[in-house]
Order: C-alpha cells, then structure tokens, then sequence
C-alpha cells in the first residue's frame, strides 16, 4: 500500500473507509476501501472474502471495477477505480427530484447491472443512493459487494443481515430466510421514486415503522410473511400495524406519470410467487408484454419504446433498442 498516497476520506460505513488515492508511479487516482478490523473479526473476513471473490467473478461496464487486493497488518484493502460521485450526492444536489431524462439514463444502467448479476446467480441485497457510483460521463457503476452472495441452494438459508432498511422488502423485514432475486428489483421500485421526487419511498425509522410504511402504501403482507413476522422473536409482544385505509402512490405522488408508476408498482410486488419479473440479458431490452411467470430479474410495461441505447447509456453501447420507462415529453416530477 505504499505505492498510494492518500487523498482523503471519501467515504465510511461500519466495517470499513473509503478513501481517494493516487497511485505514485503512474499518478492514476483510484478509491481504496480500507476493513476496520483485522481479519481476526469473522464478520470483516467474511465481508471482504465475498466482496473479493464475487467481483473478480463479475466483470461489467455498469459494475465497479476491483483493481488489487492487498492484506497489510492483517487488514485487508481493496482498490478500485476512482468514480467522482454517487446518487446519493445527485439526491443531495437536487432535493426535489433529478431530471426526468437522467433518472431513464441512469435506471437503464442500474438494470443492466442487476441483470447481469442475476444472470450469474447473484444477488446484490444493498442497492441504495450511496451503492451507485456515477462517473463524469454519466456511467453508472453498481459497487459495494458486501453483502451479496450466490443464490442459495435448495434447502439452504440466509442468515446475515442485509438491506439498508428504507430499501428492504417486506421478506427481509419480517426475517424471512428464504428469498431470491426480487429482493433487488424491490430495492430498484424504492430508488426509481427516491431519483425522480427527492424523497425516500418508505422511510421507517424501525423495523416496524417500515412495514406500517408498506402496509399503508401497498395494503396487507401475504400470509406467509404475516406468519413470519408473528414467529420472529425480534416482533415478540408486536402487533402488525393495521391500516383503516391504503394511500396508494397515485395518491402519495399524484405529480407522477401512470405508466411511471405502473413501473413501480411491478418492482413493488409483495407476492413473488405470483408475480415474477423477466429481462432478456440476450437483447437487454424491456419487452412491451404482460408480466407473466419467468426467471431472472425483469420488466414489463405496456407501451411503445421510444428511446435508443444511446439516448440512454453513454458507456459502450449494449445490444438493445429500447427501455420503456416514461412517455415522450413526460417529466414526471414536474
């Protein structure tokens, strides 16, 4: 780690630091995340082995790149490339909401990154603003593999905590072990209305403060997660908040489009078995079609496309003619 002369602090969570540094040799600026904790810690190991082992399996325009992996006094660094900022400073520059074309430009990457996991059996569990990484050209990188991991096998169970809480589905709240890719496309319905209004979707400041928040939205938890929450200790003595009367989000961001928030609504599905996504990664491109049962992570809307890779994504072009997102001349938060 010598070879890198520290810049500053970019950033910090609660097992390690981001900071910006210069490589002395060539001058090449990269982003190194430093583990608080020595190897020694389980939890740090863990997290810095996945995160390593999963991005050098995973290689995309849309996903951060790993660079070097170095271990000094039994902590661990991981060196990426350098990217200036994320949705979280976008969402701090303009409170009300970003402009309807970058929102498009910037959803279109996300997807291809997501999709591209899913497509490889991976599971992020930690997409949020601060998790999203957009270079000057406007390229977004999907960064902090922490807590992802390969899709668990049949019989196998979860067991870590995931999810930064405003961003969790219902299953992850309520402690289910057994969940799959939709909890990423959750994830997604969350940060397509926290780009276009400035304001978080389900902002619970607790656990059940975030399900009265979907229950008030999206009405009632299915059966299933209703046991759940009722046998999870962590609930014990707790009753499920009861809503008198759902506030839809037609009602809740009545400025929107329809079809932007039929686009929500099918990230936000609380029943995944009767409600699945699909996205052709062969043509990277959302198909005007019902949603029917299929794998994978997808979207479906109805509606002509209207707007080309190129209009939507300044990284190399991907194989794909069009994403449905919102009709022409709509500026959604306007």
């Amino acid at each position: 780690m010598d070879k890198y002369e520290n810049l500053g602090l970019v950033g910090e969570g609660s097992y390690g630091l981001v900071m910006k540094c210069k490589n002395k040799a060539n001058g090449r600026i990269v982003a190194i995340k430093k583990f608080l904790e020595s190897e020694e810690d389980k939890m740090v190991k863990k997290i810095a082995m996945r995160e390593i082992k999963l991005l050098k399996q995973l290689r995309h325009d849309n996903l951060v790149n790993l660079l070097e992996v170095c271990k000094k006094k039994r902590r661990w660094y991981l060196v990426f490339e350098f990217v200036e900022r994320t949705v979280l400073d976008d969402l701090e520059q303009f409170p009300n909401g970003m402009e309807n074309s970058k929102v498009k430009k910037y959803l279109y990457q996300i997807l291809r990154a997501v999709a591209f996991c899913h497509s490889h059996n991976i599971i992020h569990r930690d997409i949020k603003p601060e998790n999203i990484l957009v270079s000057q050209n406007g390229v977004v990188k999907l960064c902090d593999f922490g807590f992802a991991r390969t899709m668990a096998a049949p019989g196998e169970l979860y067991t870590d905590y995931v999810a930064t809480r405003w961003y969790r589905a219902p299953e992850l709240v309520v402690g289910d072990t057994k969940y799959g890719k939709a909890v990423d496309v959750w994830a997604i319905g969350c940060l397509v209305v926290e780009m276009l209004t400035g304001e978080p979707l389900f902002p619970g400041d607790s656990d059940i403060d975030q399900l009265y928040h979907i229950i008030k939205c999206l009405g009632n938890l299915t059966p299933r997660h209703q046991e759940l929450f009722h046998r999870n200790p962590v609930f014990a003595g707790v009753r499920l908040p009861e809503i008198q009367q759902v506030e839809p989000l037609e009602k809740m961001f009545p400025k929107l489009h329809s079809i932007t928030l039929n686009l929500v609504k099918v990230h936000l599905c609380l029943n995944h078995l009767s409600c699945e996504w699909y996205f052709t990664s062969a043509q990277h491109t959302v198909l005007p079609a019902p949603i029917t049962l299929h794998t994978g992570l997808s979207l479906s809307l109805r509606g002509p496309p209207f707007l080309s890779s190129q209009e939507l994504c300044p990284a190399p072009a991907p194989d794909s003619s069009s994403l449905i997102l919102f009709p022409p001349g709509c500026v959604p938060g306007a």
